[in-house]
Formats: structure tokens, C-alpha cells, sequence
């Protein structure tokens, strides 16, 4: 049984490289993400595909975010397909209204508290409150938790503070911004390594670059499964 801990990104321009990759990785993975970078290259289509194909489990990387009828409207689309993890922002309308959408369907809802890829002059630029971006990232998970959301994402670097929160009992910490140690961070600006997050209570770790930027990508998947069997 493939350890499904590791979700690959296909992060790839269409959805014809997206299939072309999950065929090189072949049975070594058995969960991808696919994301908004890919919805107009056939993103919806790969993941049918992916899902009632080849057997694989699908992570649609959407972020929603608009009015609570809205989101409500899409996620009741979405969940049509029968796939595995949705993301919304964490606030908490947003939630609430996923989680309507989603009803009666198995789709997971998890809630963006704050990007990997910002930091605090970031949230500055943005007119985001004051205080350090651990602090925010936990008081964000905490209440899109009361709001119903089944898991959240978040950076490696809070996955231990926010395991430790009462609200993510029974909850996914799920973490982008892992790379295996030598990687590049790319865009990232807070990461870990994939043993290190999974020794802090993260659920799933999504790794990108790492995978399908190496001449051996398949190989790489089986290096990074190697460190989460080992943590």
C-alpha cells in the first residue's frame, strides 16, 4: 500500500504533462495536488482522470475565497467529482460555507490560515493586524477549526504549535513548503524537512519542485518516502 503521507504537486503547465508525470512516478505515489496554476489546462480533467483511472487519491488546491454563497455553490460543484481534500481560506464564512457545499460528500475542507510563501513584511504590504505570523497562523486555525474545517494548511514551522491546539483533535495539518534536505527553497520562505514535519503532527506533506524538477523524478519520490518511513 503506497504511503500516502506524500502528495506530489503537479505543478505542471497542463494537464498532458500532469499525466505523463504521474505515470513516471507510477505506483511509488499515491496522492496529487493539483492547483489553480492548472485549472485552465485541463486541471478538472486530470484529476477525473487520476481519481477513476489509475486509482489515486486528489487534492484540489483552489484557495476559494469570495461571499458565503458563492463558495457554497462551487465547493457543491466541485464535490461532484468525488475527490479527496479541498482548500478554502481560513475565514471562518468561508469555512462554514465549504463545509455546506460539501455536505453528504467525503471532500475535506482545509482552511489556508497564511501562505508559506509570505512573511511578516508581506502581511505588512497587505494591511494584515500586527504581531508575529506564528501567532496569527495559530489564532487563523483555531477558528477556521470552530468553524467546522476538517484540517488546515499550514508551514512546517507551525504544524507543532498547532497539533498542540485543543480545536485539532481529529483534524489534518497538512504542509507545503517541505523540502528534502539539499533542496532549493524555491518561493518558499518557511520549510522543513519531510521527517522533521511529520514528527511535528503534520498529517500530509505536498512537495513540488523537489519531484518533478529532478532528472529522476520517481526516484526522488522513493528518497522522500524513505525519510517519512524513517520519521
Amino acid at each position: 500500500m503506497p504511503d500516502d503521507r506524500l502528495i506530489v504537486a503537479l505543478d505542471v503547465p497542463n494537464a498532458l504533462e500532469g499525466l505523463t508525470l504521474a505515470e513516471t512516478l507510477g505506483d511509488a505515489v499515491s496522492f496529487y495536488k493539483i492547483g489553480l496554476g492548472m485549472l485552465t489546462g485541463g486541471g478538472l480533467a486530470l484529476a477525473n482522470e487520476l481519481k477513476e483511472e489509475h486509482g489515486k487519491r486528489i487534492f484540489l488546491d483552489m484557495k476559494l475565497f469570495d461571499i458565503g454563497a458563492t463558495v457554497e455553490a462551487a465547493v457543491r460543484g466541485l464535490a461532484q467529482f468525488d475527490l479527496d481534500f479541498l482548500t478554502v481560506h481560513g475565514d471562518p464564512h468561508v469555512v462554514r460555507a465549504a463545509k455546506e457545499g460539501a455536505r453528504g460528500k467525503d471532500l475535506k475542507i482545509l482552511a489556508v490560515t497564511i501562505l508559506t510563501s509570505l512573511d511578516r513584511g508581506d502581511l505588512d504590504d497587505s494591511l494584515i493586524k500586527s504581531g508575529e505570523v506564528q501567532d496569527l497562523v495559530l489564532e487563523r486555525a483555531a477558528r477556521a477549526f470552530e468553524a467546522g474545517a476538517d484540517g488546515v494548511i499550514a508551514s512546517p514551522q507551525e504544524a507543532a504549535q498547532i497539533r498542540a491546539l485543543p480545536e485539532s483533535k481529529g483534524r489534518l495539518i497538512v504542509t507545503p513548503g517541505v523540502r528534502p534536505a539539499g533542496a532549493a527553497l524555491g518561493d518558499q520562505k518557511r520549510v522543513a524537512t519531510p521527517a522533521q514535519a511529520i514528527r511535528d503532527g503534520v498529517d500530509h506533506i505536498v512537495v513540488g519542485r523537489p519531484v518533478w524538477q529532478s532528472p529522476d523524478p520517481r526516484g526522488a519520490a522513493q528518497a522522500i518516502l524513505a525519510e517519512l518511513a524513517s520519521a
